[in-house]
């Protein structure tokens, strides 16, 4: 029987998974946050006025693509997981509860709280 905690945010997320007599720590950092803001800001050289593309549209399906990556990450890392207890200060909690609930692990879910930072040695006490 496994148990998990994690405090989540659109950045990063913090996992503690419990194991009978061991627990194992695991940081999901976003993509963009491991590389320079100038990855995903690059601006394109030559005549690209026929394309038509806002550069917001761009940033945005840059970031979606990122964050979709960030949360299969997630539930990857606590698939096999008995419950799920999930802390967060944000929406990032609630998507990442609708997310797994369409990947049918929503019956693993035993609460979700809103806490603006947590450190691993609290999420670990929450989960115990």
């Amino acid at each position: 029987m496994s148990k998990v905690g994690l405090w989540i945010d659109h950045r990063k997320a913090i996992i503690v998974s419990v194991k009978e007599k061991w627990e194992e720590i695991k940081k999901v950092v976003l993509v963009s946050e491991q590389y320079p803001q100038s990855f995903i800001n690059s601006t394109f050289k030559g005549n690209y006025s026929s394309l038509q593309i806002p550069v917001n549209y761009l940033s945005q399906r840059i970031f979606q693509e990122q964050i979709n990556i960030y949360y299969d990450e997630i539930i990857a890392s606590i698939c096999d997981a008995n419950s799920i207890l999930i802390f967060g200060s944000n929406t990032a909690k609630d998507e990442l509860r609708y997310r797994l609930e369409m990947n049918k692990l929503g019956d693993r879910i035993v609460g979700i709280e809103t806490i603006d930072k947590m450190t691993e040695r609290q999420i670990s006490a929450k989960i115990l």
